[in-house]
């Protein structure tokens, strides 16, 4: 079963990995996560994002690049928590009887991943990489400053292992009359925004976001983007961003990127 997220306790001293840095965080990449990302959910539509998902693999496999250790998938859900490595999810709300697990197979996980750590686990799964994954969810009304705070605790909570973090996030679903939360003339130079963002590494951009307006315009990765740039300030150094793919399917912004230290 999920578990609470510890307190992050302002102050605290990180120890050093054996990089200088807090933690060996070493890449990150972001993701979006519909559910027709999986081509069995999508059935005959699936080709329709043949793109979008080439992007999400090529992506992963930049993570794999890195030499992690560890990977560590952060996505929004219900409340924020942290996830049993048996812990699944399941595709049969999007119509396939499905459960996608999120790396161990035994009888002390569950079916708690929330949608958006199920298709990031799905996109893990996908590369076979055998690594060990882990996930944390973040509550969808969480503060930036809450974002941030768990960031960074994430990133100081192991100085050894070395970590690559997979962030799961949908921009916003207000990209014409057919989105799923209509038109808003506002959704793209949010996107734009978040965008350029991802494209330079911007964590102060990140964290700028307005939750109001991100909640408005529907952007389900507003949060985990702010999770994203606590960690990254708190792992510390130089990092270079690269955004590959930006589209807006359906009404919703899907943007794919990958951060690596400089």
């Amino acid at each position: 079963m999920a578990r609470a997220a510890p307190r992050w306790t302002p102050g605290r001293r990180p120890r050093l990995g054996r990089y200088g840095c807090l933690v060996s965080l070493v890449a990150a990449a972001v993701c979006p996560h519909p559910p027709l990302l999986v081509p069995e959910v999508a059935g005959a539509a699936a080709g329709e994002l043949d793109d979008l998902r080439a992007a999400c693999d090529a992506a992963v496999a930049r993570l794999l690049d890195a030499r992690p250790e560890q990977l560590l998938l952060i996505g929004s859900g219900p409340r924020t928590a942290r996830f049993n490595t048996a812990d699944h999810g399941s595709l049969r709300p999007y119509g396939v009887d499905r459960q996608v697990r999120l790396w161990k197979v035994n009888c002390a996980g569950g079916p708690h991943l929330p949608l958006s750590l199920t298709v990031g686990a799905w996109l893990v799964g996908r590369s076979g990489t055998e690594l060990p994954r882990f996930a944390h969810s973040v509550a969808t009304d969480a503060t930036a400053d809450e974002c941030a705070r768990l960031g960074a605790e994430l990133a100081t909570a192991a100085a050894e292992p070395r970590t690559a973090l997979l962030v799961l996030g949908d921009g916003s679903a207000c990209r014409g009359q057919k989105a799923p939360g209509y038109d808003d003339p506002r959704a793209q130079a949010y996107d734009d925004g978040v965008a350029a963002a991802l494209a330079h590494a911007d964590t102060d951009a990140l964290l700028g976001l307005d939750p109001v307006l991100s909640t408005e315009l529907r952007a389900a990765g507003r949060a985990p983007w702010q999770v994203l740039a606590g960690a990254v300030r708190a792992a510390g150094g130089d990092w270079r961003g690269e955004l590959t793919h930006h589209t807006a399917r359906y009404g919703v912004a899907y943007l794919v990127a990958t951060w690596e230290r400089a």
